[in-house]
């Protein structure tokens, strides 16, 4: 079986293409892919067959080896750094609670502020 690397893939159109370790192009579609995956990262390491297709030749019943680092996990934060974000979104989210216990909701603005502060943090802690 040869291996090679994911070039390309665009998950919404459904195909892409693996260069092989010899340096061939081979045409990859989405239902040679496994059941449990939906795209692939440029740089996935694959297993696969190959075979004639309509256009040359087409990966079938790939594999994936390996997937290539994620670059947020290569520009993570500090375990030290990320404890004073959370004690900052802590102060942040007390302000917001004090208002809503007030019986009002934060302006628009301030709304705002509080959901881009959240989803930062939110992507921090998955990287």
């Amino acid at each position: 079986m040869p291996t090679g690397k994911v070039r390309f893939f665009d998950e919404s159109r459904g195909f892409g293409f693996i260069t092989g370790e010899d340096g061939s192009d081979v045409f990859l579609h989405s239902t040679a892919l496994p059941a449990d995956v939906t795209a692939l990262r440029p740089g996935s390491k694959v297993e696969y067959d190959v075979a004639d297709g309509k256009r040359g030749p087409s990966a079938l019943a790939v594999r994936l080896l390996s997937t290539p680092p994620s670059v947020a996990k290569v520009h993570r934060k500090s375990p030290e750094d990320m404890v004073v974000i959370m004690e900052d979104l802590i102060k942040v989210l007390d302000d917001t609670s004090n208002t809503l216990r007030r019986g009002r909701y934060p302006d628009r603005r301030s709304a705002s502020k509080v959901a881009g502060l959240l989803r930062a943090v939110a992507g921090d802690l998955e990287a």
